[in-house]
C-alpha cells in the first residue's frame, strides 16, 4: 500500500494533468464508441427478455449503424462534445441525457411510422430494446465522464501540494465556494469541510464534506488534520465581527482567505468565471481587522454640489487624491481637473480613469501648487466650482530634515490654492489635513496646522465681506491604510522578503482609516460644511502598531517571532507614541452623521496670520532651517518637538 502511495505521488503521473485537452472530434468518437457498446448490450439484454425473434428485424449491424449515425446527429445538435471532460458539470450531463433521449424518441417515432404508414409487420427496432438503450447509454456516457473527472482530480491532488481548507459558513456563498473548488482541479485549495457558526444551521455534512461547529474542539481538529487555511466569503465577512470571530484562527496561525464578490448567477457553469474567481482567492486585507466597524458615509446629498459642476482635485494622482477623483466621478460633474505635479502618476491615472469612466471629462494638468502663477492660470481657465486640496508633503522623517520644503508645499501651496479659490469665486474649498496637526511634535504636523490656521482665518475675513464667499472646510485624517508610504504596504514588503518587520516602538499606537473612508469624509465634509469647520472621524480606539504587524504576519500564513521576527528600531525624529484627533483646548460638536465631529478651534485674525505666514514663506525660501522652525513654533505655540534636533528651540 505504501508503495502505491509513493508511486501516485511521483513524477511519473504528474504530466497527465498538464496534457492538452482531448479535441472535440476525439470526444465525439469516444461517445459514439460508448453508444455502440450501449446498443450491443441493450440488444443482448433484449434478446434475453423478449420472446420474439430479434433476427426477424433489421440485422443488428444495420440497427447499430442507424443508431450511431442518428446519435451522432443529436450529439452535434446538443454540442455534447464541446465541454472539457475533466471539468464536466451538471450542464454537460443534461446535454448528454437530452441527446440520448432525443435519439430514443426519434427511433421510437420512426418505428411507429414504419409500422402504421407502410403496414410493415416487423418495424426495424423493438421498443423494449430502445428503452434499455436509453438507460444504458446515459449510464455509460455519464459514468465515463465521472471516471475521467475523478482520475484527473486524484492525479492533480496527488501530483501537486494542494492545501486543505475549511469553508467558513454553510449558506449559499459558502456552498458556492466549495462547489467552485471541487470543480476546479487547478486550484491549490481543496475543501475538506465547513465551519458552522451561530449564523448557520448545524448539519452533519454538506456536499459530502463534514460540517464542524465553531467551538473549542475546532482548533484541535485543524491541527490534527493539518489544515492551515480557511476561506471566508465576502458576504460572511459582513455578517461577522472579523476581529472577534476570526481572532482565534489568527492567533493559531491559520491563514484566512477570501474571494472576490460574486453571485450564483454570475458563476453559473462557466469555467472561465469559476477559474477567474478561484484564481483571485487571497488573504483577507488588514482593513477587515480594524478595531472598529467600517465607517460608511451617506453620500446621497453629495450629488447636489457636484453634479454638472467643474471640480478640481490637487494632488490628484496621490492615494487620497485619486480615490477622491473616482468617487467624485460617480456624481457626474461636468469636468474634473486633475491638478498634479508628478508626470508619470498623472498619466497612468488619466488612462485608467478614461477607461473606468468613458463618459466623464477629465482634464490632466501638470502644475505645482507652490507656483502661484500656475495655480492662477488653471483657475482662470477652468473656474472650478469645488476644490479638493489634497496636494501635500506628508512623510514625517523627511519633512523633519527639510522643513523649508514642508512650508513651501504645505503652507505656501495651500495659501496659493485658497487665495485663488476666493479670487475666482469657487463655491467650496475642502482641504485634507492630518491628526498630526493636533499638538504637533514634528514639522510636517505643524506645517499642516499652519495651513489650517490660514484657511480658517481667510474664510472668517471673506465671510465678513461677502456672505456668499467660498466655503472653506478642513478634514483631519488618521493614518490611511494602504496609502503611499503608509505602514501597511511597508510591512507587506518586509513580510514578502521574509522579515524582519520593523516597528519603531512596542507601545506606539495610531488611529487608522481606509482610503475609501478618508475620501468619503472629504465628500461628506463638502456637503456638511458651512465654512470654517474642521471635521474629523470618531475613529474608535487606536490600533497598536505591534499588534497590527503581528496580525499581518499571521494573515500571510506565518507565525510572529518564529517564521518572521519583529524588531523595534526606536522612535523616528518628530514621532510620538500616540496621535490626537483634537487639541486639548478644543471641543467638539456632533453633526447629523454620528461618526463625524466638528472641532471648535481658536479663531485667528487674518491680517496677523497673513503677515506671519508671508514671513515664514520668505524665510523658508532662504533654506535657513532653524530660523524657519523657530518661526513655526511662534505661530503654533503648541508645537513641541519630540526626538528631534529642534527640541532645543523649546527650551
Amino acid at each position: 500500500m505504501k508503495r502505491m502511495k509513493d508511486i501516485s505521488k511521483s513524477d511519473m503521473f504528474s504530466h497527465w494533468i498538464n496534457i492538452g485537452y482531448l479535441p472535440r472530434w476525439g470526444v465525439l468518437l469516444l461517445d459514439l464508441l460508448i453508444v455502440l457498446i450501449a446498443f450491443v448490450v441493450s440488444y443482448m439484454i433484449g434478446s434475453q427478455i423478449l420472446t420474439y425473434d430479434l433476427a426477424a428485424r433489421m440485422p443488428i449491424w444495420g440497427q447499430a449503424i442507424f443508431v450511431l449515425v442518428l446519435q451522432g446527429v443529436f450529439f452535434w445538435a446538443f454540442h455534447t462534445y464541446s465541454g472539457i471532460l475533466r471539468y464536466s458539470t451538471f450542464v454537460d450531463t443534461l446535454k448528454v441525457t437530452a441527446a440520448v433521449v432525443a435519439n430514443g424518441l426519434f427511433l421510437f417515432l420512426a418505428n411507429l411510422i414504419v409500422k402504421y404508414v407502410t403496414n410493415y409487420i416487423n418495424p426495424p427496432f423493438f421498443t423494449t430494446v430502445l428503452v434499455i438503450y436509453v438507460f444504458v447509454a446515459i449510464t455509460l456516457l455519464f459514468g465515463w465522464r465521472v471516471i475521467i473527472k475523478t482520475v484527473f482530480e486524484y492525479i492533480s491532488h496527488r501530483s501537486k501540494g494542494v492545501d486543505k481548507v475549511l469553508i467558513y459558513g454553510t449558506k449559499s456563498a459558502g456552498l458556492s465556494i466549495a462547489k467552485m473548488l471541487q470543480s476546479n482541479l487547478e486550484s491549490q485549495y481543496r475543501p475538506v469541510g465547513f465551519i458552522a457558526d451561530k449564523y448557520d444551521d448545524i448539519q452533519h455534512d454538506l456536499l459530502g464534506l463534514i460540517v464542524y461547529p465553531l467551538n473549542e474542539q475546532l482548533m484541535y481538529t485543524l491541527k490534527k488534520h493539518h489544515i492551515r487555511h480557511i476561506i471566508v466569503s465576502p458576504l460572511k465577512m459582513k455578517q461577522i465581527n472579523p476581529l472577534v470571530d476570526l481572532k482565534p484562527f489568527i492567533d493559531n496561525n491559520i491563514r484566512i482567505l477570501t474571494t472576490p464578490y460574486f453571485t450564483d448567477f454570475s458563476i453559473g457553469e462557466n469555467n472561465d468565471n469559476i477559474n477567474t474567481i478561484v484564481g483571485r482567492i487571497e488573504s483577507i486585507k488588514v482593513e477587515d481587522l480594524l478595531e472598529r466597524p467600517v465607517i460608511e458615509m451617506d453620500t446621497e446629498n453629495v450629488g447636489t454640489i457636484l453634479e454638472g459642476q467643474t471640480v478640481m482635485v490637487t494632488g490628484a494622482a496621490g492615494s487620497i487624491g485619486s480615490e477622491i477623483v473616482r468617487q467624485v466621478a460617480a456624481f457626474k460633474p461636468q469636468t474634473i481637473v486633475l491638478f498634479e505635479m508628478a508626470e508619470s502618476p498623472l498619466h497612468d491615472l488619466t488612462v485608467d480613469l478614461r477607461k473606468e469612466f468613458p463618459n466623464q471629462q477629465f482634464v490632466p494638468v501638470i502644475a505645482d501648487v507652490r507656483n502661484v502663477d500656475m495655480v492662477e492660470e488653471v483657475f482662470e481657465e477652468y473656474h472650478p466650482h469645488v476644490v479638493f486640496h489634497a496636494a501635500a508633503y506628508k512623510h514625517v522623517p523627511l519633512m523633519e530634515d527639510f522643513p523649508a520644503q514642508a512650508i513651501l508645499a504645505n503652507v505656501q501651496g495651500s495659501k496659493n490654492v485658497a487665495d485663488m479659490a476666493i479670487k475666482f469665486n469657487a463655491k467650496r474649498f475642502v482641504m485634507v489635513s492630518t491628526d498630526k496637526a493636533v499638538n504637533p511634535t514634528n514639522v510636517m504636523g505643524a506645517s499642516k496646522r499652519i495651513a489650517e490656521i490660514y484657511v480658517q482665518s481667510l474664510f472668517l475675513k471673506a465671510a465678513k465681506e461677502n456672505a456668499n464667499c467660498t466655503k472653506f472646510i478642513t478634514t483631519r485624517f488618521g493614518n490611511v491604510l494602504g496609502s503611499n508610504g503608509s505602514v501597511v504596504p511597508y510591512f507587506k514588503k518586509q513580510i514578502a522578503a521574509g522579515g524582519p518587520v520593523t516597528v519603531t516602538h512596542p507601545d506606539i499606537i495610531r488611529y487608522f482609516m481606509t482610503i475609501p473612508e478618508a475620501s468619503c469624509l472629504v465628500l461628506e465634509a463638502a456637503t456638511l460644511g458651512n465654512g470654517g469647520e474642521i471635521f474629523c472621524f470618531d475613529m474608535g480606539q487606536p490600533v497598536k502598531i505591534a499588534d497590527l504587524a503581528k496580525n499581518m504576519i499571521r494573515l500571510a500564513g506565518f507565525e510572529p517571532g518564529k517564521d518572521i521576527e519583529i524588531t523595534y528600531t526606536g522612535l523616528r525624529p518628530g514621532e510620538k507614541l500616540y496621535e490626537e484627533l483634537l487639541n486639548q483646548k478644543e471641543t467638539t460638536i456632533p453633526t447629523k452623521h454620528k461618526k463625524i465631529l466638528v472641532a471648535k478651534v481658536r479663531e485667528y485674525d487674518y491680517q496677523e496670520v497673513a503677515e506671519q505666514i508671508e514671513a515664514l514663506i520668505q524665510l523658508a525660501k532662504t533654506g535657513k532651517v532653524f530660523p524657519t522652525v523657530k518661526l513655526m513654533k511662534q505661530i503654533v505655540p503648541e508645537f513641541k518637538s519630540k526626538n528631534s534636533v529642534y527640541e532645543e528651540l523649546d527650551a
